[in-house]
């Protein structure tokens, strides 16, 4: 897997990153409203319907997720 070439790279990433937290939600939305009990015929086709969902999102839904986080130190 060290192999520069090699089609697949792997990012490793702390578990407890914030932005990290920020992609779960959006894609658990994501989820929701646009994927479960979704049927596609192509990828072209939902690759199409994922686009118009994030520009009816951030058209429509689009607010800063609240954070509830308050900043106390993780326990090791």
């Amino acid at each position: 897997m060290s192999d520069p070439t090699h089609r697949i790279v792997f990012h490793f990433t702390p578990k407890h990153c914030s932005w990290l937290n920020q992609i779960e939600i959006w894609f658990s939305i994501l989820v929701r409203k646009l994927l479960r009990r979704a049927s596609f015929t192509t990828q072209a086709d939902l690759k199409a319907r994922i686009l118009e969902f994030i520009t009816y999102f951030n058209h429509t839904m689009a607010k800063p997720f609240q954070w509830t986080y308050k900043g106390k130190a993780l326990a090791a």
